[in-house]
């Protein structure tokens, strides 16, 4: 099987085909996650807002994978807490109520805490807003770093058999002699050379139809709406752990979340796209919307001078005939073409029911080759995820990332706890691969930056620039002191003049 795309969904699908028994290779023109599953609001959430929609399948869908992927990936995922202060000019007390009272009841929740009614003028959410906001609801969802989700589902697919090939460009796929021969251009060798698959993926997400059409040569297919999404990040406006989901008066929603300690991160926006010929970036008059919506509820006043980074990607959202491009469904499709060499495409999607995504993929692929082969991917750690090793896990996912942390504090202690969590968030149990006692991390080339974790991202994770490292594989470039940047990026580029980067 050749799956094109390495977002969540292409590296979601090749895992759950490589658990099968399956023989797999993925191809990616870019680094892994590089566009859309990189630039998300990065949260594990039911939607509350598609309830308003009527889009309850897709919010129960979504609302059930939410603690099987906190199970799976306590280290990347965890549970968070999301306020939404109730603004009288906007949607009425009773109709938010009567939508949480559904977000609570429309899926099995074993440990997530309800919704409940908060008091601002007595809550500690309350002290960052403004005064005339008295009364705000409370619910639970899930937070998670995208970019590594997609990262630890090609190190599954890997570590199960898949090939996994980035900057890898299918730049041809035709039916030839009851398969598919398919090209692909290496952008390290600028050579091309011929795969032969027995299917076909497309899961190129916002290039799904341009590569049926232009790459694969098919024609027919549904249609995308593109729709680039932009958040902003601001140095931090509250304390506390809990994040902020603000209602705007064109009736979109804006998250307000905790990030990276020291941050804010803010979004996101809603605007219509017809091509991607460039990389997308924010336009000024994003920023002015989200500055202007966060400062209607905040006393705190953001203004575009205080923005330290932002990130847009484009979301491959299914054509519905919605006006608006913020009431468009974000659920997913999937289309077998059968017609010879069977291939399939992956349209639209959202990262919370990626697995389930891939599951339904594997079972199609499954039907279409005529093998039987048992779903899996459920109750199976993501790589790092099973901290079993190190603690006695418990039924609390986030109880047993505390738990494995104060392990290798005990364990470690001549590092600082801060480093050794920021490792355990990263990588969990994987951290084994560079942290071992008794074999030096090299040096320290930035603050909490060794040669050794450098070595590992290059080395099993794919990470072929600086880039890779400091704003995918994580954000560190949002912490470097001056002129870390330029030791990190002379170290790298000597360092990979020796080394070839292996997977």
């Amino acid at each position: 099987m050749l799956v094109v795309g390495g977002g969540v969904n292409g590296a979601g699908i090749a895992r759950d085909l490589a658990g099968r028994g399956l023989s797999v290779v993925l191809a990616e023109k870019d680094d892994l996650a590089a566009h859309t599953s990189s630039s998300s609001t990065k949260l594990i959430h039911g939607g509350l807002r598609y309830l308003e929609h009527r889009e309850f399948a897709l919010v129960r869908k979504a609302l059930a994978e939410r603690e099987v992927l906190l199970r799976v990936a306590p280290h990347i995922m965890w549970p968070m807490r999301f306020v939404m202060p109730h603004e009288p000019s906007m949607r009425p007390f009773w109709m938010i109520r009567a939508g949480l009272f559904l977000y609570d009841h429309l899926a099995r929740r074993e440990w997530l805490s309800g919704s409940e009614t908060i008091d601002l003028r007595r809550h500690p959410a309350g002290t960052p807003l403004k005064s005339f906001l008295h009364r705000a609801f409370v619910y639970s969802d899930g937070w998670v770093d995208d970019a590594r989700l997609v990262v630890l589902n090609a190190i599954d697919a890997r570590n199960r058999g898949a090939r996994i090939l980035t900057r890898c460009e299918c730049v041809r796929a035709r039916r030839e002699a009851g398969a598919w021969s398919v090209d692909l251009l290496s952008q390290s060798t600028s050579q091309v050379s011929t795969l032969r698959a027995r299917l076909l993926v497309n899961a190129a997400g916002p290039w799904a139809a341009e590569f049926l059409h232009q790459n694969a040569g098919v024609t027919g297919g549904k249609t995308l709406r593109l729709v680039k999404g932009s958040h902003i990040v601001v140095p931090r406006l509250f304390d506390h752990d809990h994040a902020y989901l603000l209602q705007a008066p064109d009736r979109r929603v804006i998250f307000v979340i905790p990030y990276e300690q020291r941050f804010t991160l803010i979004g996101t926006t809603d605007v219509e796209i017809q091509t991607l010929t460039a990389p997308v970036q924010i336009d000024p008059d994003e920023i002015e919307y989200l500055c202007n919506q966060v400062n209607r509820y905040f006393e705190a006043q953001i203004r575009p001078a205080d923005v330290v980074w932002s990130y847009s990607g484009v979301r491959p959202l299914l054509e519905d005939e919605a006006s608006d491009a913020s009431s468009v469904t974000r659920d997913y499709q999937l289309e077998m073409d059968a017609n010879g060499p069977a291939m399939l495409t992956v349209w639209g999607g959202k990262i919370t029911t990626y697995r389930k995504l891939a599951e339904e993929a594997a079972r199609l692929i499954c039907d279409q080759l005529g093998v039987d082969r048992p779903d899996w991917t459920s109750g199976q750690a993501l790589p790092g995820g099973d901290f079993s090793k190190w603690v006695k896990t418990t039924d609390r996912p986030d109880q047993d990332f505390e738990q494995f942390v104060a392990a290798l504090v005990d364990e470690f202690p001549e590092h600082p706890a801060d480093l050794l969590r920021r490792w355990v968030r990263s990588y969990g149990a994987l951290v084994e691969e560079f942290l071992v006692r008794g074999r030096p991390l090299g040096d320290e080339l930035a603050p909490g930056i060794f040669e050794a974790e450098l070595r590992y991202l290059r080395d099993r994770e794919w990470a072929l620039t600086l880039e890779d490292v400091l704003w995918r594989r994580s954000k560190l470039g949002l912490h470097l002191p001056p002129g870390a940047a330029e030791r990190l990026s002379q170290w790298w580029d000597a360092e990979n003049q020796r080394t070839v980067p292996g997977s």
